[in-house]
C-alpha cells in the first residue's frame, strides 16, 4: 500500500513524475508472502482513493536494495530493528560497509506523531485497519517526498533551512 500511494504522490511512471524519484518499490522483512499479490483488502482501499493499476508481487528485502535505494523505510520498530540488523549482519560479511544502516527510517519520522508513529499490521484486522493505513502512508507519503525535496535543496547551495 505505501508503495502504491509513494507512486501516486509522485506521479511514478508518467510525463509528470518527481524528477527527484528514480526508483520506488517495497518488500518485507520476512519471505512469508513472497510471489504473492497485494492482499484484496489493500486492493480495495487503494481503488477507493483513485490508485487502480498498482500490482505487485511480494518480495523479501536484499543486500542489493541497500546499495540501490537511498531511504529504507519500516513500518513499525520491529521491522526497523529487522533492517539494521540486516546491515550490521552484512557489513560483518564484507557485503556492506555499514554505512547504510543511516539510510533506515521508520517511516512515520516523516509526517508521525512525534516522529515515532507505527504503521500496524492490518493484515489481520477488519477492513478500518487498512482504511487508518493508507491515511497514514499518505500523510507520511507526503512528508517523506517534502524531506527528499528539502535536502535536494539544501545539496543545491539553496538559503531552504
Amino acid at each position: 500500500m505505501a508503495e502504491g500511494t509513494f507512486r501516486q504522490l509522485t506521479h511514478f511512471g508518467t510525463p509528470q513524475q518527481h524528477p527527484l524519484i528514480s526508483n520506488i518499490d517495497s518488500c518485507g522483512t520476512g519471505a512469508y508472502h513472497a510471489g504473492d499479490l497485494s492482499d484484496s483488502r489493500t486492493i480495495a482501499v487503494l481503488k477507493k482513493n483513485g490508485i487502480t493499476d498498482y500490482r505487485h508481487p511480494a518480495r523479501k528485502v536484499t543486500i542489493e536494495d541497500f546499495q540501490e535505494y537511498d531511504y529504507i523505510l519500516g513500518m513499525d520498530d520491529e521491522n526497523v530493528d529487522d533492517l539494521r540488523d540486516l546491515v550490521k549482519r552484512a557489513a560483518k560479511k564484507g557485503k556492506l560497509s555499514g554505512d547504510e544502516v543511516d539510510k533506515v527510517h521508520l517511516y512515520g519520522v516523516f509526517g508521525g506523531e512525534d516522529c515515532t508513529e507505527e504503521i500496524g499490521d492490518p493484515y489481520y484486522g477488519g477492513g478500518k485497519g487498512f482504511d487508518t493505513a493508507y491515511e497514514q502512508v499518505t500523510i507520511f507519503g507526503k512528508a517523506l517526498l517534502e524531506h527528499i525535496e528539502l535536502v535536494a535543496a539544501k545539496g543545491l547551495g539553496s538559503s531552504v533551512p
